[in-house]
């Protein structure tokens, strides 16, 4: 996973209208809701895929 990923809704309000926030990196604003958030990757989890995960949906 890039360290650039940027989100698609706002995780509030669920609006699209975000825009880098001035506070640095990962920071977002949303215009509709007049929120600002930030996100932060911490990395993968040490669990690894379950036996369900593996053999899909069946689908």
């Amino acid at each position: 996973m890039s360290g650039r990923a940027a989100p698609f809704h706002c995780p509030y309000c669920g609006e699209e209208d975000l825009r880098p926030h001035e506070a640095g990196h990962g920071a977002w604003e949303c215009a509709s809701c007049n929120r600002a958030f930030q996100l932060k990757f911490l990395g993968l989890l040490a669990r690894g895929l379950s036996a369900d995960d593996r053999e899909g949906d069946g689908t």
